[in-house]
């Protein structure tokens, strides 16, 4: 295949859920068993990563366990007990040099100083390869652990995504990248003019600053978003040069490639200042066969009271018990559940009426993937669908998430990546030290220069 976009190459992020993407991951013979808690293993994956020159690592987080029934959670480890990111990756930093290191911190329980510091603090550990992905929490579990009764309403919650991200990016900005002086000669460590008060007062937060925390080599983090409301869009083309975005159908995705950078006009931004990367499990073998054998037997360790629970959670907590569960989804979900208004509860309904599929069909779908899209084949099968998608502007690259680790990420390094270099699709070496060199991002503006 001929490449459609001349001079362009894959962005790739390495998405990386303890033991694996799949919800069953745990139980494969070739995981990390004990990945929430073992740094090592992190580490080794950062640098098979890096090593294979992929754009970015990406950690998710929660602020609570897992809620839900106790003889599923006690079968699904996943989200229950494991590292705090930005602490995580700033360990990491030290034993890699080129590799983005991207981590969740939710904006509807932080406050928008603490972010500023944490993820600006790990962009100068790193020298400059700090992402922060900006997501509100929908976990109800995250509100009983920060003085809360009830979660944020949907609306509510963006509007003060909105502002939060705002005002980090302020504070980013506090400090002019020369306003530090250091002569000892003079005794002058820095210009006083070249320091910045935010002065903030909105509805959400009043945040005065500046930030304490100088800027970095590549003037503040990456800003990443995931979501694909029409809020979380808007809020994507206002604010973020990276978007994680859940697609399954190229023709959907060719259309939210094209709303979300149509939207970035209006903001004064140009579309290629913004990254489009939707989740891609790849399952790769040999042969076909092969492939579909391995994945055939991680969809054969799912329990059933795990698929359930999963399904269940993504449904708005509607308990699917008592129903058959190779029967059809109950049409009583979309009259009752919280959740009617969620992309994720969208794309779970329409596979049910559009593919007939039963409630069985549902989870195991959704247990591969956590309703991104599973792609099973040869690596130049998988190459083959990766660069369609390309080619079409339904994406400007990938986030990829091993259904097992460290298995399936040395599977996709040995197999998949050369055959992506062999078609000019992606790097053999890195554009330069930082995530915004790597991501053909540009340096953001100082104060004095726009803000």
């Amino acid at each position: 295949m001929t490449a459609a976009r001349p001079g362009e190459q894959l962005k790739l992020g390495a998405f990386f859920h303890p033991t694996g993407h799949h919800v069953a991951s745990w139980l494969d013979d070739s995981a990390q068993i004990d990945a929430g808690t073992n740094f090592r293993h992190y580490a080794e994956l950062a640098q098979i990563a890096e090593s294979a020159k992929f754009d970015l690592m990406f950690l998710a987080d929660a602020l609570a366990v897992r809620d839900g029934r106790p003889e599923a959670l006690r079968r699904w480890p996943q989200y229950m007990a494991y590292f705090e990111p930005v602490t995580l990756l700033s360990a990491i930093a030290p034993l890699t040099t080129h590799l983005g290191l991207v981590a969740t911190a939710s904006t509807s329980y932080n406050e928008p100083y603490n972010v500023a510091r944490k993820f600006a603090s790990l962009d100068l550990i790193s020298g400059g390869r700090a992402g922060w992905n900006v997501v509100t929490s929908s976990n109800q579990s995250e509100a009983f652990n920060f003085g809360r009764d009830e979660h944020y309403e949907h609306e509510e919650r963006y509007q003060r995504a909105m502002e939060f991200a705002d005002v980090v990016r302020g504070l980013w900005n506090s400090w002019d990248d020369d306003a530090f002086i250091r002569d000892r000669s003079t005794g002058i460590y820095h210009d006083p003019k070249k320091v910045h008060e935010l002065n903030h007062k909105g509805v959400h937060f009043s945040v005065k600053g500046p930030l304490n925390v100088a800027r970095s080599p590549q003037g503040h983090p990456v800003l990443f978003q995931a979501g694909s409301s029409e809020i979380g869009r808007e809020l994507a083309a206002r604010t973020a040069e990276a978007v994680f975005t859940p697609q399954t159908v190229m023709a959907a995705g060719q259309k939210f490639y094209a709303d979300l950078k149509g939207r970035m006009g209006k903001y004064g931004r140009d579309p290629s200042h913004l990254k489009v990367m939707p989740g891609l499990n790849p399952i790769v073998g040999d042969t076909l066969a092969e492939a579909r054998d391995k994945h055939a037997h991680l969809q054969s360790l799912i329990h059933p009271d795990v698929g359930l629970e999963l399904l269940s959670y993504s449904l708005g907590k509607f308990d699917l018990r008592g129903y058959d569960p190779d029967g059809p989804l109950p049409a009583e979900v979309e009259r009752h559940s919280t959740n009617a208004g969620h992309t994720g509860f969208r794309q779970i309904v329409d596979w049910a009426r559009e593919e007939n599929l039963t409630i069985r069909q549902l989870y195991q779908r959704f247990a591969g993937a956590r309703g991104q899209r599973t792609v099973i084949g040869t690596a130049s099968m998988i190459a083959d669908e990766m660069q369609t998608w390309f080619d079409a502007y339904a994406v400007d690259g990938f986030l990829i998430q091993p259904a097992t680790l460290p298995g399936g990420l040395n599977e996709f390094v040995a197999r998949v990546i050369p055959e992506l270099r062999n078609r000019g699709l992606f790097r053999t070496e890195y554009e330069g030290t930082t995530l915004r060199e790597s991501l053909g991002l540009p340096r953001p503006a100082g104060w004095e220069r726009g803000g």
